[in-house]
């Protein structure tokens, strides 16, 4: 591999907050690759963390919408036919048309990186003509790539299915480290990520009018001010904070003072029933119990590893039996916290990044 081989990826988010990305980026840095991140700037951005490889921010006068996605993808097909570059790599939908454009005029490699099941999300699924729409670029785009990769083994089969093309497996691991946990003397429940429709969130609250613990929500989404809104009508100021966007440095601290985690899902779509999210493994390698949805690939890891309390669904009454088991059953949760220490030795980013690696040595 010659380590001039520069590679581009890219993303709609801007940047501060995607852990995934930070990974990624940072591990193919490290094994001698030219590597550069491009997102979009806000009016929320704050400054660049001082990474390894290069960041770059795109100006946009919309935010959200179809304009959005059009003005976007423009932008970036100008900026990347002004740049050389030897790979480059849409990160979902949002910037394949973009990157395939520019990809094909610089006689680069073409990658995907499935982040999640795009057309599957709740968000596009209950929107026929949306769905329409990102279903015609994804069948038109995602099978002309040279290398295709998603977060978790389920995803990873059904989209090779669908294309019939072969995608691998890059998990959403943290990198492992040893760590004595320390958790607040307080009982804290901790929610992590985007507050967005179908992740359980507004049961949650309704669950905490009963339940003897702090809920923090570290996120913002969609339902950021319904769910604040709901907090308000239940009374609930006292139990249930919002924290907004976290560093994902400060975050980790955070994960590790937490006495349960939640990972709630609904079934209303195919992208979260095979997801794997970053919080499950966050979680796992903070040492912290969670409370789980019980999908197939949650389900699969806990099978082995018994790291979570697993709900069948996102009912009060599910949420709240479990969270109170964990903050009754000393034995469950000491047992838990052990299985958690055991299973981040095996599923960390160290081993991601080998697969990671290989991968991208084999196309460059």
């Amino acid at each position: 591999m010659a380590l001039s081989k520069k590679i581009i990826f890219t993303v709609t988010n801007d940047l501060t907050y995607d852990q995934r990305m930070q990974k990624i980026c940072r591990s193919l840095t490290g094994a001698g690759y030219e590597v550069e991140l491009v997102g979009r700037e806000r009016e929320s951005s704050v400054a660049f963390a001082t990474e390894p490889f290069n960041q770059t921010r795109l100006k946009c006068w919309f935010n959200k919408g179809k304009l959005f996605y059009l003005e976007y993808n423009l932008r970036l097909l100008f900026y990347l036919r002004s740049h050389e570059f030897d790979a480059v790599c849409a990160i979902d939908l949002d910037t394949i048309s973009a990157v395939y454009v520019a990809g094909k005029s610089k006689n680069a490699k073409l990658i995907y990186d499935a982040h999640e099941y795009f057309t599957e999300v709740p968000e596009v699924v209950r929107r026929k003509s949306v769905k329409r729409a990102w279903e015609w670029i994804e069948k038109t785009f995602v099978p002309k790539f040279d290398l295709a990769y998603t977060v978790s083994p389920a995803l990873a089969e059904l989209s090779s299915k669908k294309y019939w093309k072969q995608f691998q497996v890059i998990m959403n691991a943290p990198l492992y480290l040893p760590l004595a946990t320390h958790h607040s003397p307080l009982a804290t429940l901790l929610y992590q990520g985007a507050l967005n429709e179908a992740r359980g969130l507004e049961h949650l609250i309704e669950a905490m009018q009963s339940i003897n613990a702090k809920l923090l929500l570290a996120g913002e989404g969609d339902l950021s001010n319904e769910l604040r809104d709901l907090v308000k009508k239940l009374n609930l100021e006292g139990k249930v904070q919002f924290l907004g966007f976290i560093k994902p440095e400060d975050l980790k601290k955070l994960t590790s003072e937490a006495t349960i985690g939640i990972n709630l899902l609904e079934n209303k779509g195919l992208s979260y029933y095979y997801s794997l999210s970053n919080k499950f493994f966050d979680y796992i390698h903070a040492r912290v119990p969670q409370v789980c949805i019980g999908f197939p690939e949650y389900k699969k890891i806990n099978d082995e590893y018994e790291v979570a309390l697993l709900v069948k669904d996102c009912s009060v009454r599910e949420i709240k039996t479990a969270v109170e088991r964990l903050l009754t059953d000393k034995q469950l949760y000491m047992r838990l916290q052990k299985n958690c220490e055991v299973c981040s030795e095996n599923l960390n980013w160290q081993n991601e990044e080998k697969k990671l690696l290989a991968l991208y040595n084999e196309l460059l």
